[in-house]
């Protein structure tokens, strides 16, 4: 008979809080953003005080792992799941600070009406009203006498239901005296059972993730110095988007401001760009595969538990030697130098605008790609040329899109096992035949979605052969990419929109340009064929009505440039589909242009 490997207790709110404080429960600090909003955290807060189930808590005791003087060393828990609904709880019940998505740290204040039994979001109006406890956490930290409390209450409003009042505000004091289930998986529990657990948890919508699993994982380490390495990976994160935060880690955590992890990341404070502001998901990935050539983070909490994958035992040299590399992966993916020239790559490439980055997980890649052949000593030229090449090749076939941590895992191993390339070559071939050129990227710019990433792929062509904006005579895309230009309806929305086109129809990016705000205006709602003649007359009369151009010629080159065919001039609406097709083969054409000359 199977013997259980997990255990079921009820534990009161309190004694979760307090073993979160106290680190017996292994969650990382709270540096990255929340996800949660207050209205949820305020649900969570009704739900507890109607006695609802808020669900489970699942945690696994750190595996024991095996010393050097032969004995065993036994761990945290690690948190599993339940870590929004336990950092709700510190935020409501103890007062804690969260960051927020502007990664600001505010707290999330909650609110509660003894009258009516409901809790909200704490607001001005709440504040000034007597008949609302304004923050709960003042009284559910343990240091408030409910009795006292509750005169002073009744003191402050003499005129409502005082019997009522009494049981609402005690019941809201025994809050902390509520029981939440709490799973404990076995320490001896195999890492592919908890995987799997942790797997099947997720696939039911409970919003956690792989890299959750590994920074609790990390979070729990003592040995190897497990939290200064997920400071680090939090911190980077964090001042990549908010370089102000600097400061705060230099006045509050003296501890970790004087360690190696922080002098490499000081130059953040005064950087702005924000091209790839990477999350402490992409700081994990990009570290992990380009020092343990895998890339499912699930092997990572193996290799940080020390698991032999042979042996199916855990040994503390592992344990070490696995902290080890994932701490140079980190310092490698921090390092200044190597951030700045892989960006200026990426910029090279055509894509300058954060805008123009619509898979985290392609740029994740490249920066692997980057960071492992530099530490081989391929050449720099021939870095920037593959890093290139693969990025953009990642855009345009929708690499990562589906299984990111399999295709990760791929690539990362044919990179180890052969000359990186010889592996892109191999791709190219089979990725980028001309049935893709002629056929499949023509139908992929079949679509209305701006976001498209064949769109902006299209775009990087543009700024890359700096190009002009449509009907510009100096500006190019990249200015008007980067300062917010207009996309303009070559055939205008509302022309199409009188002659009954939908808006599917109407919104085809193979419809679309950047160009001048003031440019746009003037061509209005008009038809192609009257404002391409009014550019025409233009160019003879050089009476400028719509930008600079004064040239036939000129203007022949900035249509060609924009893909826009040269019969546009005598089309209405009878050859708007004939136009929708004939610009995607031009783009499609551009853009096979492009990629073989990165």
């Amino acid at each position: 008979m199977d013997i259980q490997k997990y255990s079921v207790n009820q534990h009161l709110i309190e004694t979760l809080l307090a073993w979160v404080k106290s680190g017996e429960i292994a969650i990382p600090e709270i540096q990255r953003p929340f996800v949660w909003n207050a209205s949820k955290v305020r649900d969570l807060m009704d739900s507890l005080y109607q006695g609802y189930p808020i669900g489970y808590i699942i945690t696994w005791l750190n595996p024991n792992v095996r010393l050097k003087d032969g004995t065993t060393s036994t761990g945290k828990k690690v948190l599993i799941d339940g870590q929004q609904r336990v950092t709700a709880l510190t935020a409501a019940i103890l007062g804690e600070y969260v960051v927020n998505k502007d990664y600001k740290r505010v707290r999330i204040k909650i609110a509660f009406n003894p009258i009516a039994e409901k809790f909200d979001v704490q607001t001005p109006v709440i504040v000034k009203d007597k008949t609302w406890i304004p923050d709960i956490s003042e009284i559910l930290d343990g240091q408030s006498n409910s009795f006292s409390y509750i005169n002073t209450y009744l003191e402050a409003n003499p005129d409502i239901d005082k019997e009522h009042a009494v049981k609402s505000i005690s019941k809201l004091f025994d809050l902390t005296k509520k029981q939440v289930g709490l799973i404990d998986l076995a320490a001896d529990l195999d890492i592919e059972t908890v995987t799997e657990i942790f797997i099947r948890i997720n696939s039911q919508g409970v919003v956690l993730s792989q890299a959750d699993f590994v920074m609790s994982k990390i979070a729990a380490n003592e040995e190897y110095g497990g939290q200064e390495i997920r400071k680090a990976i939090d911190y980077f994160s964090h001042l990549a988007v908010a370089p102000e935060f600097f400061q705060y880690i230099a006045d509050n955590d003296k501890d970790f401001a004087k360690t190696d992890f922080f002098q490499k990341m000081t130059w953040l404070k005064n950087e702005n760009e924000d091209l790839y502001d990477p999350k402490y998901t992409d700081v994990l990935r990009v570290a992990f595969s380009t020092q343990f050539n895998r890339g499912k983070l699930s092997d990572l909490v193996s290799l940080l538990s020390g698991r032999n994958f042979e042996t199916r035992t855990f040994e503390a040299e592992i344990a070490e030697r696995s902290f080890q590399k994932l701490t140079d992966g980190i310092h490698q993916f921090i390092n200044e130098t190597n951030f700045k020239r892989f960006l200026m790559i990426i910029k090279s490439a055509g894509f300058i605008h954060n805008k123009m980055i619509r898979s985290q997980n392609a740029i994740n890649f490249a920066y692997i790609v980057y960071l492992r052949l530099r530490a081989k000593g391929e050449n720099q030229a021939n870095i920037e040329n593959y890093v290139r090449r693969w990025f953009v090749f990642s855009v345009l076939t929708g690499r990562y899109s589906g299984s990111p941590e399999s295709m990760f895992d791929l690539d990362v191993r044919q990179m180890d096992s052969r000359p990186f390339a010889e592996y892109l070559q191999e791709k190219e071939e089979a990725d980028l035949s001309e049935a893709f050129w002629n056929a499949s990227l023509v139908q992929s710019l079949n679509t209305s979605v701006s976001s498209s990433p064949y769109f902006h792929a299209y775009l990087a062509s543009q700024v890359k052969a700096n190009d002009k904006g449509f009907l510009s005579k100096e500006i190019t895309i990249a200015d008007l990419i980067t300062y917010r230009g207009d996309i303009h309806h070559i055939f205008p929305r509302n022309y199409l929109k009188k002659n009954g086109l939908p808006r599917g129809k109407y919104n085809q990016i193979a419809n679309y340009v950047y160009m001048q705000q003031e440019v746009n205006i003037q061509v209005g709602d008009r038809a192609p064929e009257v404002y391409f003649d009014e550019m025409l007359r233009q160019c003879n009369n050089q009476e400028l009505k719509y930008g600079g151009i004064d040239s036939v010629s000129e203007l022949h080159e900035n249509l060609k440039s924009n893909c826009i065919p040269e019969s546009v001039f005598s089309m209405n609406i009878d050859n708007y589909d004939e136009f929708l097709l004939e610009r995607r083969k031009l783009m499609a054409a551009k853009m096979k242009d492009y990629y073989y000359s990165l």
